[in-house]
């Protein structure tokens, strides 16, 4: 959480200003997701404003976001506080994004084109150039950009945007830095374009399935490290 964000609220453009937000709350999500801010911690505006470099107003409105999903809540006279965080909570959120990926996966196996799968082979050998190279953030837009070219292949928009709404949990910066994780990825995908270029629905889904949960792992594991579950409240 500490690349400056373009605060383009200060020119008074509606529009920018809820985009800021919400990428304000996408940092603050992974913040919360992967124990950097921990259930019962109170988030201050002014030091989340300076550490991403914008104003107070998009903090707040980003809290204000994050109140909606149960991930903060609002005390009153004395600020926004992080919610509680359970192991049960992060098995749930996995378990649907691993159903609805596999569904998907499965889907777009069956549909996909030659085409389809020469672009999603192309951005595959861009995610693994940035993957060779270390690249944390290059890693993170190019695996999102995969998953979504093989999400468009299944032609189930609703689907998708569904899936797309769950999987804004996932605390990408979390993986996206961690040397294991980039080695699974070459494994994960690999298996998926095999199961793409096969049509083979059944494949398609165990592997997307597999690469979702093995992430669960991960992020529980790092979770147990640095003593998460002690805030966890009964």
């Amino acid at each position: 959480m500490t690349a400056p964000l373009s605060d383009r609220s200060a020119a008074g453009d509606g529009l920018g200003r809820v985009q800021l937000s919400e990428e304000v709350a996408g940092h603050l999500r992974d913040a919360i997701m992967s124990g950097a801010l921990r259930p019962g911690e109170f988030i201050r505006l002014d030091a989340v404003a300076q550490r991403l470099g914008t104003s107070v107003t998009p903090v707040r409105e980003a809290l204000l976001l994050l109140r909606g999903e149960d991930m903060v809540r609002l005390l009153p006279r004395r600020g926004f506080v992080v919610s509680p965080l359970s192991r049960v909570d992060i098995d749930d959120l996995f378990d649907i994004q691993a159903d609805l990926a596999g569904e998907l996966a499965a889907r777009a196996a069956s549909r996909i084109t030659d085409e389809q799968i020469d672009q999603l082979a192309s951005v595959n050998d861009r995610l693994m150039q940035a993957i060779a190279a270390g690249d944390a953030d290059r890693i993170e837009v190019l695996e999102y950009e995969f998953h979504r070219a093989l999400n468009l292949c299944a032609d189930s928009r609703k689907l998708a945007y569904v899936l797309r709404s769950a999987s804004q949990y996932l605390p990408r910066h979390f993986y996206s830095g961690d040397a294991q994780w980039r080695r699974a990825v070459r494994r994960d995908h690999t298996r998926l374009l095999a199961a793409a270029r096969a049509h083979d629905a059944d494949a398609a889904r165990e592997a997307i399935r597999a690469h979702v949960l093995d992430g669960r792992e991960r992020l529980l594991q790092h979770l147990d490290e640095i003593g998460f579950w002690s805030d966890e409240e009964t």
